[in-house]
């Protein structure tokens, strides 16, 4: 008698206005967890400043932690724009988010980038080679992704394969905190969840958070 074939659950997206969601990232079924939440207008209003600097911002850090439950500090970072009003607060808003990604990957060391961007990083729908990725704007648009069976991942990289339909398209804001999980998450090989970097308007500009576990 034939076995009937195992059904394999198709990877879940999780979004909530809750903080907590960005643990359902450690369940095997979820590959990507949403946080959207809202900057405090003070931060937000630093961040959009820093964008009409026009500066090519472009900053990248490898943070070691003895222990991932430390406080991090990153005040050191950004000393051209510690004249903007809300430059303190942003500094501090960073290093809690580090910290948090620290603490829920028990992560010793976490790769971070800070990027200022008036064209999308990756335009095409994609999934990352990494375990899981913070990703948060902080001004301007925010990231796409899809969910399962929105495209075929054979069609990965063929322009001809992306959708077109607005409705399968999901969408982050400004400040909305992503964690994706990527094709080198243990057990994730095959669902990396597809998202892109979608082009700014014209005249806009981007400011770009991305952490990465790297130890």
């Amino acid at each position: 008698m034939m076995l009937a074939k195992a059904l394999v659950p198709s990877p879940q997206q999780v979004v909530s206005e809750r903080m907590d969601v960005l643990a359902e990232i450690l369940r095997d079924d979820v590959n990507l967890a949403i946080w959207q939440r809202r900057l405090p207008v003070h931060i937000s209003e630093f961040a959009e400043a820093l964008l009409v600097q026009g500066d090519a911002l472009s900053v990248t850090r490898h943070i070691e932690l003895d222990d991932p439950e430390q406080l991090v500090s990153l005040a050191d970072l950004l000393p051209q724009y510690s004249d903007l009003p809300g430059h303190g607060a942003f500094l501090t808003d960073l290093s809690w988010l580090v910290g948090a990604y620290a603490s829920l990957l028990d992560a010793r060391r976490v790769g971070l980038r800070l990027r200022a961007l008036d064209k999308a990083m990756c335009s095409r729908f994609h999934v990352d080679h990494v375990p899981v990725r913070l990703i948060s704007s902080y001004a301007g648009v925010g990231s796409e992704w899809l969910a399962e069976g929105a495209m075929p991942r054979s069609g990965l990289g063929n322009p001809a394969a992306e959708p077109v339909d607005a409705e399968l398209i999901n969408k982050t804001a400004a400040g909305h905190v992503m964690l994706a999980k990527g094709e080198r998450w243990v057990g994730n090989e095959g669902v990396g969840i597809i998202h892109r970097s979608p082009q700014p308007p014209a005249g806009t500009r981007r400011l770009l958070l991305t952490l990465d576990w790297l130890a």
